[in-house]
């Protein structure tokens, strides 16, 4: 008999021996019983400052012949195991999957798992050849507009940071998190409660997954541009490349990733893809020393060689002038750093990441504040890429603003707070450097209060927080997507029957994981079809 058990603690200096003991005793039988011992789930829960503790969650197994005389709350029977879904008939035309981020390769290995090959189509390079162009931006500002942070094998989400971390409760989670630790991704993974990869990891785990997708039949080519989408009798029929040639299909699954400004556009200017402005978020950076969030979160605790460097979540939802709307941190990256992220010439925006060691001098995440359609409106900007304008608007002015050639507008949060050119922001982990201006020129007011005000309700929170020490660096602005394809509950676009719209991209995820499960819906949606 095989049991889940849930909520057993332990403190740093206890050896993980204790735990077998400890669910034994939970589930009233002895040590002895348990013939086996798996761990699950570990979470650090940190606090109370000074005294840390891991919580696990652990499956064990009973001797033959032995049951559990009680069951607590917090234990349950082991889940089984998934099955093993069936192989559907393949489409004489195969599908095309538009972009080779999380969304569009799960898609993918999720029509595998089922029997149908597809064919990806990337506007960037592959992963590995694609580190260059990224460390060239970082090096001189020298930009490639097809091959950078977002566009390319591995989508956004391959070079800033890994985080498999996410807020939906699904089912395929689980799978998700398998799949990257089948491919290569450390073992850890299958256990953390924030499971991270790293930007030195992720990519050669992409790569892995990509070479089982070849091998099962799929197709993959890189610098290959989609330019529109084919019609046919109100149905899609396939995709022109941006050098002429086109391909037939009458399933396209559309994941191109949040910067795919071309692309929607062009659906824009067409109508017969329903789009729609779709609030955000943005903001700036703020980059800290490690050491100085180690303190702020641990407490006496901060260098004890079993913690890891600490992270951060903080969200307030504030009345400013009569509205209100949500401030929160985004995407924090401990021992990390700050990346520039422009997709355009003259565009400046940024993100953060780390490597699975977390060990660089500073941590960093964005401080965004969410943004409206009537935001948008108030800007001048209307209808379905309003959003997008406004996104474009504000980046344009951070460049300016940064001098140029992709450095960032940077001050002291002190500063900012107080509307002064003072105290020079100092060392940073972003290349290509820091420009010391007022970072107060940037967004409508009522944006620039509300980022204020929960600036000085986090340092109630993590005191310390508003110091010299912290820098904001501008801008943080492609958090999600400022368009939504809208889709219907079959996954198809409301208006263009045969397309898929999927992903963080389109406006129905956030982050690699909750991408990735998107894509792998819209497979289970199509095999569905099919069968």
């Amino acid at each position: 008999m095989a049991y889940r058990v849930n909520n057993i603690g332990l403190w740093l200096d206890e050896p993980e021996e204790l735990l077998g003991q400890r669910a034994a005793e939970k589930l009233g039988v002895t040590r002895s019983d348990l013939a086996s011992v798996r761990v699950v789930r570990s979470v650090l829960d940190a606090r109370k400052k000074g005294s840390p503790r891991y919580i696990y969650t652990l499956e064990v197994e009973l001797a033959p012949g032995r049951k559990a005389p009680r069951l607590p709350p917090d234990v349950s029977e082991a889940p089984p195991a998934p099955e093993v879904p069936p192989r559907v008939k393949e489409p004489e035309k195969l599908p095309l999957i538009i972009g080779t981020g999380p969304a569009g390769l799960f898609c993918a290995l999720g029509l595998l798992e089922r029997g149908v090959r597809s064919i990806l189509l990337e506007r960037g390079k592959e992963v590995v050849t694609r580190r260059k162009d990224v460390a060239k931006l970082m090096r001189d500002g020298s930009l490639d507009r097809e091959s950078n942070m977002n566009f390319g094998e591995g989508g956004a989400g391959a070079y800033t940071d890994g985080k498999l971390s996410t807020r939906i409760n699904h089912p395929m989670v689980r799978k998700v998190i398998e799949a990257f630790a089948k491919y290569g991704a450390p073992d850890h993974i299958l256990i953390e409660g924030k499971p991270h990869i790293g930007s030195d990891l992720l990519p050669g785990a992409v790569a892995k997954l990509r070479e089982e997708l070849i091998a099962g039949g799929c197709q993959v080519y890189f610098e290959q541009r989609v330019e529109d989408l084919l019609y046919r009798d109100g149905r899609i029929a396939g995709v022109k490349m941006a050098d002429g040639r086109t391909l037939e299909s009458d399933r396209v699954i559309l994941a191109p990733g949040n910067s795919a400004r071309e692309l929607y556009e062009r659906f824009a200017a067409d109508g017969r893809v329903s789009v729609e402005a779709k609030p955000f978020a943005l903001g700036f950076r703020a980059e800290h020393p490690q050491a100085l969030i180690n303190g702020i979160q641990y407490g006496s605790a901060a260098k004890h060689s079993k913690l890891p460097p600490a992270d951060y979540k903080l969200a307030e939802n504030l009345d400013v002038d009569g509205e209100v709307r949500g401030v929160y941190s985004f995407c924090m990256c401990p021992g990390g750093i700050v990346v520039p992220t422009p997709t355009e010439e003259g565009l400046q925006c940024t993100n953060g990441m780390s490597n699975s060691r977390r060990n660089a001098k500073f941590a960093n995440a964005g401080i965004v504040v969410s943004v409206s359609v009537a935001d948008f409106a108030r800007e001048g900007f209307h209808g379905p890429l309003a959003g997008l304008e406004f996104q474009r608007h504000w980046e344009s002015e951070a460049y300016k603003l940064g001098g140029g050639r992709f450095f960032a507008p940077a001050q002291t949060i002190p500063d900012y707070l107080a509307g002064r050119v003072k105290k020079d922001p100092g060392d940073t982990s972003y290349r290509p450097g820091l420009a010391h201006t007022d970072l107060n020129q940037l967004f409508p007011e009522r944006l620039t209060q509300s980022i204020k005000a929960a600036l000085r309700t986090f340092d109630r929170k993590m005191k310390g927080f508003i110091s010299d020490e912290g820098k904001l660096i501008g801008i943080e602005s492609r958090t999600s997507s400022p368009v939504r394809i809208t889709r219907g509950d079959d996954l198809q676009s409301v208006s263009m029957r045969g397309l898929y719209p999927v992903g963080e991209g389109c406006g129905y995820a956030g982050g690699i994981v909750s991408s990735a499960i998107d894509g792998l819906r819209a497979a289970e949606q199509i095999a569905t079809e099919l069968a």
